[in-house]
C-alpha cells in the first residue's frame, strides 16, 4: 500500500514539474500534503528515474523541471487530453507532408489512453463536425522547424527563394515571425540584403541553412500586418484605397486580412486593397454594404459612375417617370404649378367665366381635431361659432 501510495505521487509530483515552470518546497509539499523532508526524498526518486530536476537554495528558490536528453514522458488531465484529441482529430487531414504519420500515431496512442466518458465526448464531437477548407499547400516540415529555431534564438538563415514569377535568388535574412494566413505560411524576415523587411512564401522556400551567428532582434510593430499589406495589395495592378463611413470594428468583421487592411482614421476607415480588374474591385466594395468614397485611383471612380448610369439606363427601362407631388404632396396639400402639356410653360387657373384669376385658390389644411377645438383661449377649446343665415 506504501509503494502504490509512493508511486501516485511520485506521478501527481512530475506533473506538476512540468506545468509551471518553477515550485518552491513549501509549494509541493501543500500540493502533495506531504512535509518538505517527504518533497526532498521524492526529488530524488524523480531524479532516479532519469529526469533533470535542477533545484535552488534560499527562500527565492525551488525546483526546476530541466531539459535532459530524451522527452519525458508528458502528464496531461482529462481537460489537457480532450483538447489535444480534439485538435489532432481536426489537423490529421491538413498536416504538414513528413509529419502525418507521427500525427495519427499520436491521435491514435491519446484515444486508447483516453478514460471512456472523454472517448464518448471526443468521437461525438468528430462526428458532428465537418470541415469545409481548401487544399492546403504542401510545406515541408524541416523548413517550417528550422525557420522557428533561427526565429526563437535570432539566427540568421540562408536559403533559395521562388519569386511569382518564378526568379530564384539567394536569400541572407534575419528572421523574425512565422504567420499563418488563408492555409499558408510566410516568414517575417529583415532581408539583409536589401536592408528592409519582406515576406516570404515557406512553400517557396528551398534549402534552409541556418549559420549559427546571431544578430541583434529589430523592432517590428505587427508582422501580421506586414503580411497582410503584402498579401492584399502590393502584388496586384491596381492599389486601391477607399474611405469607408463605418466604425473600424465592423469593418474588420466584414473584411478578410487577406483581401484588404483596414486603418482607423478617427471618424472614417481607410480600406487598402488591390485588383487586377476595375469590376472585381467594384462588385467587392459595392458588396459590402458600406457607404465610401473613391480616393485613388481616380479610374475606379469614373468606372463606378460609368457603371451607375448604365444600371440606371437598363432597369429604368418601360417604368413610368414619377409624377410630381405624389402621395405627400397630396397630404399636406402643396400645390403645384399648372403647366401646358404641350410646351411645359407654367399657366395660371383660369376662372369659369373665362379670366384669369388674380390669385391663388385658398390652401386649405386637413386637421384631425374637430372645429370646436381648432381656437383655444387661455388653453381651453372655445365654443363653435355660429353658422351665418342668409
Amino acid at each position: 500500500m506504501v509503494v502504490a501510495d509512493s508511486a501516485a505521487r511520485l506521478l501527481k509530483l512530475l506533473a506538476l514539474l512540468q506545468r509551471r515552470p518553477s515550485w518552491t518546497g513549501a509549494e509541493l509539499a501543500q500540493q502533495l500534503g506531504i512535509d518538505a523532508r517527504t518533497v526532498r526524498r521524492d526529488i530524488e526518486r524523480v531524479r532516479d528515474l532519469g529526469y533533470e530536476v535542477t533545484s535552488t537554495p534560499g527562500s527565492a528558490g525551488g525546483y526546476k523541471l530541466g531539459v535532459g536528453a530524451d522527452m519525458p514522458p508528458l502528464l496531461l488531465d482529462e481537460q489537457e487530453a480532450m483538447a489535444v484529441a480534439v485538435l489532432l482529430g481536426a489537423s490529421a487531414g491538413m498536416a504538414l507532408p513528413g509529419i502525418e504519420r507521427a500525427t495519427l500515431a499520436t491521435l491514435a496512442r491519446i484515444d486508447r489512453l483516453l478514460p471512456s466518458r472523454l472517448r464518448g465526448r471526443v468521437k461525438a464531437l468528430r462526428a458532428a463536425t465537418v470541415p469545409l477548407l481548401a487544399t492546403p499547400v504542401a510545406v515541408p516540415a524541416e523548413n517550417l522547424a528550422r525557420l522557428a529555431e533561427g526565429c526563437e534564438p535570432t539566427e540568421l538563415a540562408h536559403f533559395d527563394y521562388s519569386s511569382r514569377e518564378g526568379h530564384k535568388t539567394s536569400r541572407r535574412v534575419a528572421p523574425y515571425r512565422l504567420v499563418a494566413a488563408e492555409r499558408r505560411w510566410y516568414l517575417v524576415a529583415f532581408d539583409l540584403d536589401r536592408k528592409d523587411w519582406r515576406t516570404f512564401r515557406v512553400d517557396r522556400i528551398a534549402k534552409v541553412r541556418l549559420t549559427g551567428h546571431t544578430f541583434a532582434p529589430r523592432k517590428l510593430d505587427d508582422a501580421a500586418r506586414l503580411v497582410s499589406e503584402a498579401i492584399s495589395a502590393a502584388p496586384y495592378r491596381y492599389q486601391i484605397v477607399v474611405r469607408v463611413d463605418a466604425p473600424a470594428a465592423t469593418v474588420r468583421r466584414a473584411v478578410s486580412p487577406s483581401v484588404a487592411t483596414v486603418e482607423d482614421a478617427g471618424d472614417h476607415v481607410l480600406l487598402r486593397v488591390g485588383a487586377d480588374e476595375m469590376h472585381w474591385a467594384a462588385g467587392y466594395l459595392i458588396g459590402l454594404g458600406f457607404p465610401f468614397a473613391v480616393l485613388h485611383p481616380p479610374e475606379l471612380g469614373q468606372w463606378l459612375c460609368a457603371l451607375g448610369d448604365r444600371l440606371i439606363a437598363t432597369h429604368s427601362q418601360g417604368q413610368p417617370p414619377p409624377k410630381p407631388g405624389g402621395a405627400w404632396a397630396r397630404r399636406r396639400r402643396i400645390h403645384q404649378p399648372l403647366r401646358h402639356p404641350a410646351t411645359g410653360a407654367r399657366v395660371r387657373p383660369r376662372s369659369k367665366a373665362g379670366g384669369a384669376r388674380a390669385a391663388r385658390p385658398p390652401v386649405r389644411w386637413r386637421t384631425a381635431q374637430p372645429r370646436a377645438t381648432r381656437r383655444t383661449v387661455w388653453g381651453r377649446p372655445s365654443a363653435p361659432r355660429p353658422r351665418h343665415r342668409r
